[in-house]
């Protein structure tokens, strides 16, 4: 098991590798798409005209990619994957739209010069509305800052407000049209779109080394802003990785959004996802609750047992990278950096003391039928 810390594209700075060396980390996750541009890096609700203006983004290029690689490598991490596509990329792609062939020919590109640049793994969200509804409050321990969704008493955006036109996973990819229709789409139209995607794509990803890492909805509702959501529970992974049987076709595995999804139990899918050898790579982070009702915590005070999943990809032989994600704010001058390097601390020690955390105390499907 290796560490890695995820940088959006303003943070990916001499001095924030130097912030994840010193952490304990080894690697890197970097955010290109700039979301969160000239901000605190905030995880936001997505009510208040989205998480910026994408519309003048172009396809990253080999040239771009190898200097992200070269960069990190100086600061003494490797780049263990790029988080996101710009929506400027493919937004068709996700919208069905008339420029969709054209946008799949780009994302294989892209995919090809990351492979030849030496990025392992590319994650991804297939959804139109993204993360969004979420409330920001002193919902962690201590009155630190965090978020959360369907919190008591909070006033949070609507879920069945409409996408404006001209946006998709919360960012601005053109200028809006007056008066034109609201975006929907069925499960089924969903999924057959994403089918369509990965039989173009994962061949192209599986030549050129690259694991596509699917993130799960966040939040796992059944249907967000007028459109259905696509993994809002575990098993709809399977259904993903059956449609093209690649070890390219595999996972962005986030233990706070499976925890929040209605569904079996979590120790038993991380068991089997870890097994299948699928995972790109961990977001590892902790929630208090499930949809309809959550907030995030620190990654030792949520209803996951951390040390459990530790052990379980231990025992599977697990040797990914694993992230912090949506830390919560610590009361400092510097609240992002004190909330990841307590994140960050507490898992290298997990990691360190695997071999001492003793057998794993959930069972496997398996055995207990025995």
């Amino acid at each position: 098991m290796k560490i890695g810390l995820g940088l959006y594209r303003e943070q990916l700075t001499p001095d924030n590798f130097q912030f994840a060396l010193q952490a304990g980390a080894t690697h890197v996750v970097a955010h290109l798409t700039n979301y969160f541009a000239g901000k605190d890096p905030k995880i936001d609700s997505g009510d208040q005209g989205g998480w910026g203006d994408c519309s003048g983004d172009r396809l990253w290029t080999y040239e771009e990619l190898s200097a992200l690689v070269k960069d990190v490598r100086a600061g003494g991490l490797e780049v263990a994957a790029i988080e996101n596509f710009s929506p400027r990329f493919w937004h068709d792609v996700l919208l069905d739209g008339p420029e969709r062939a054209q946008q799949i020919e780009g994302l294989k590109q892209l995919i090809r010069d990351a492979g030849r640049a030496g990025i392992p793994c590319i994650g991804y969200n297939f959804s139109l509305a993204g993360v969004y509804g979420w409330t920001r409050g002193p919902y962690a321990r201590g009155g630190a800052e965090s978020v959360g969704f369907g919190v008591e008493n909070s006033i949070a955006p609507s879920p069945d407000a409409p996408i404006p036109d001209g946006m998709v996973w919360n960012m601005r990819y053109r200028r809006g049209v007056a008066g034109a229709a609201s975006v929907s789409v069925s499960s089924a139209e969903l999924w057959d779109r994403l089918s369509h995607f990965l039989k173009e794509v994962v061949p192209v990803a599986e030549e050129a080394g690259v694991v596509l890492g699917a993130h799960p909805d966040d939040p796992p509702a059944e249907e967000l802003r007028g459109t259905a959501r696509l993994v809002n529970r575990p098993e709809k992974y399977d259904r993903l990785m059956a449609i093209v049987d690649s070890p390219s076709n595999g996972l962005e595995l986030c233990l706070g959004s499976l925890q929040e999804m209605p569904g079996g139990d979590i120790y038993e899918h991380v068991r089997r996802f870890a097994r299948s050898g699928r995972i790109g790579y961990i977001h590892f982070r902790n929630v208090r609750g499930k949809m309809p009702r959550y907030v995030e915590t620190f990654v030792d005070e949520g209803d996951i047992d951390m040390a459990e999943i530790i052990r379980i990809l231990r025992d599977e032989n697990y040797q990914g990278v694993m992230i912090p994600d949506h830390t919560p704010a610590m009361t400092c001058g510097a609240s992002w950096h004190a909330g990841k390097a307590f994140a960050l601390g507490y898992m290298k020690a997990l990691v360190q003391n695997a071999e001492a955390l003793g057998p794993a105390r959930s069972i496997p499907t398996s055995i207990a039928a025995e």
